[in-house]
């Protein structure tokens, strides 16, 4: 019965800690050298071109790309800061 009650409760546990909010990396610019930017638009390049073609960095506004790269950093496994330095790249380069 123990064992029911404990498995039930780690059960729960991990259940919501899965289900719990995601955090977001990127809220807005951080990195703003020429050598962040220019490993941003390295990460941007060699990543995101595995998957699928590079979209146009005009496609989003600042705002839109913070909600693609957050759904897409995480499949193409960025570590937070190369998702901020993708991002930063990103918004550098957007004439909108």
């Amino acid at each position: 019965m123990k064992k029911l009650i404990l498995g039930m409760i780690l059960g729960s546990a991990a259940m919501m800690v899965s289900c719990g909010p995601k955090s977001v990396a990127v809220t807005g610019p951080k990195y703003t050298s020429s050598e962040q930017l220019a490993q941003g638009k390295t990460i941007f390049e060699n990543s995101c071109n595995k998957c699928h073609g590079l979209p146009n960095p005009e496609k989003h506004d600042d705002q839109g790309w913070i909600k693609t790269l957050s759904r897409m950093a995480p499949r193409a496994k960025l570590s937070d800061d190369q998702h901020q330095m993708v991002y930063d790249y990103l918004i550098s380069v957007n004439k909108k």
